[in-house]
């Protein structure tokens, strides 16, 4: 090996240490949350409220876990929050990528004024548009309901407008096959394009999932005083009142909480990272 080739190698190598190791660094300070919220969950009382810093609780409380899974009302807000994170997740992305397949591909004359009401929407702050989500729900009487949680996300222009410049850059050879085969724009966007939309798709769901799961002030308000449609957030506001302050049950309730969010998460992370790098299919 000549010594031009040994050092470009050893260069490269170089670098590649050093990403690994910012990128190691960077991965620690991300995780430090993390490390708070489970010593803290684990904690005694003594040791949440001491100035000493412990590296870890000297005697783990395991038996909070079984305490919060006992807990009828954990269950159920862990039950609403899937549903809602669930079906409108689902529901969201379908409706979007049939409209955004609907402004990119279908000739419609009226197709450029939607995609710029859908771009005028994007500016408009989302804060503007829950005081009218909210009379709409309460005049359906759907407060304290699941679909009162669900139904007003269901459209999203964000969505839509990527999902529109996804399909701009989709190849049209193939679309045009299948019509030539005898299919109809239903049965192109099943069966062909959003098939191949499958990564971008799942980049979307996941980062829907994670943001149905967080919600908190819209579920807050829709929920109302019955607990038949609290979510996991809310369940969490509970352990805070003006009387009382359960950070042990809490931090406890977060960290379970937490589980189906990083397991969605480690289970659809390929995908996620797919679907940030995919602009549309090449012909």
């Amino acid at each position: 090996m000549s010594t031009l080739t040994m050092a470009g190698y050893r260069r490269r190598r170089g670098g590649l240490i050093v990403r690994y190791v910012v990128a190691s660094l960077l991965a620690l300070v991300f995780l430090v949350p993390f490390y708070a919220m489970v010593k803290t969950a684990l904690s005694t009382n003594d040791e949440i409220y001491s100035t000493t810093f412990t590296f870890w609780p000297s005697d783990p409380q395991w038996g909070r876990i079984p305490e919060v899974l006992s807990d009828p009302r954990f269950l159920d807000a862990l039950k609403n929050s899937a549903i809602m994170a669930v079906v409108a997740t689902s529901l969201s992305i379908l409706i979007a990528a049939l409209a955004g397949y609907a402004l990119a591909r279908i000739p419609n004359r009226f197709a450029r004024p939607m995609f710029m009401m859908v771009v005028i929407v994007l500016l408009i702050p989302g804060t503007t548009a829950f005081v009218p989500n909210f009379i709409i729900v309460a005049s359906l009487g759907w407060i304290g309901t699941l679909r009162g949680l669900i139904i007003p996300g269901l459209f999203g222009a964000f969505n839509v407008f990527l999902f529109r410049q996804f399909y701009v850059n989709f190849p049209k050879e193939v679309e045009e096959a299948a019509h030539i085969d005898g299919a109809g724009y239903f049965r192109t966007f099943f069966q062909v394009i959003f098939p191949n939309t499958l990564p971008f798709a799942s980049a979307l769901t996941v980062l829907g999932l994670i943001g149905s799961w967080n919600a908190f002030l819209w579920p807050l308000v829709v929920a109302g005083s019955g607990q038949s449609a609290n979510t996991v957030q809310i369940y969490l506001s509970s352990f805070l009142t003006a009387q009382t302050f359960d950070y042990e049950g809490l931090f406890m309730a977060a960290t379970l909480s937490l589980i189906p969010v990083l397991a969605i998460f480690f289970f659809l992370q390929r995908y996620l990272v797919a679907g940030i790098a995919a602009t549309g299919l090449k012909g």
